[in-house]
């Protein structure tokens, strides 16, 4: 079972490797390619997009209003220099953890 904390990473990942073009529905694709094709529900994204940003790990701007979107304008997130860090920080320790990995195992 994977922990709020670890699909927060997965969120911040999706947001920069999309920036600047990074809002809800192709933060939700970017997230369910990176998690192996399981689609996270996009309440699931929403909800960790409103936390980062309460954090502090991301920053949102509206872009303009669509006739395609009702006239609703999109929302662009990008990490903030906060959200970087932690990025950063979880790569160190990922790359950390595997690296410490000596392959003694078999296939059975």
């Amino acid at each position: 079972m994977r922990s709020s904390a670890d699909f927060d990473i997965v969120v911040l990942a999706a947001v920069a490797q999309l920036a600047p073009e990074a809002y809800g529905v192709t933060i939700r694709d970017r997230v369910g390619l990176l998690q192996g094709g399981r689609i996270p529900s996009v309440g699931a994204v929403y909800t960790a997009l409103q936390s980062l940003e309460r954090g502090g790990l991301l920053r949102a701007q509206l872009g303009d209003p669509s006739p395609v979107r009702g006239g609703r304008a999109k929302r662009f997130f990008s990490l903030s220099a906060k959200g970087v860090r932690e990025l950063t920080r979880a790569r160190e320790a990922a790359q950390r953890f595997v690296g410490g990995l000596t392959p003694r195992w078999k296939p059975s």
